[in-house]
């Protein structure tokens, strides 16, 4: 079994992870930008956005409620991984799009960011992907 993580960074992953939940909540791009590395990216639907992809991704993403759960989270040093279970709820119709964020993280000279992000959804036919697109206005990535 793996030692413990150091409480305080784990503290402060989960905020991190919660500010990310929130700004998407909020329509908050700068917010959600601000969580992540400067190299960072954002994996689903069969593409990889960069930051650059953010204003125009979230603009486009549909507007509701990002409930996330507790991180699984496994650090080693100044890098780690970890996973969170999501449960998005439209704000229009209350349609749900469950599923789960597998992340990697890297303490920087601001603290802990999200190196990588990337989304599996959980399918009513039991099947697991990384989605499909569901918005027509979604941007191709820019990469």
């Amino acid at each position: 079994m793996a030692a413990a993580a150091p409480i305080d960074d784990v503290v402060e992953i989960e905020q991190l992870l919660a500010r990310y939940a929130i700004g998407m909540t909020r329509d908050d791009v700068a917010s959600v930008m601000a969580v992540f590395t400067p190299d960072g990216t954002y994996s689903a639907f069969g593409a990889t956005y960069t930051l650059a992809d953010f204003p125009e991704l979230v603009a486009a993403a549909p507007k509701g409620l990002f409930m996330t759960g507790t991180p699984q989270l496994d650090l080693d040093g100044d890098t780690g991984t970890g996973m969170q279970t999501l449960c998005f709820v439209d704000q229009t119709n209350h349609d749900m799009r469950i599923g789960w964020y597998t992340d990697t993280y890297r303490r920087t000279d601001v603290g802990w960011r999200l190196a990588t992000r990337s989304m599996t959804f959980l399918r009513r036919s039991g099947d697991r992907d990384s989605g499909k697109a569901h918005d027509p206005r979604r941007p191709a990535p820019s990469i």
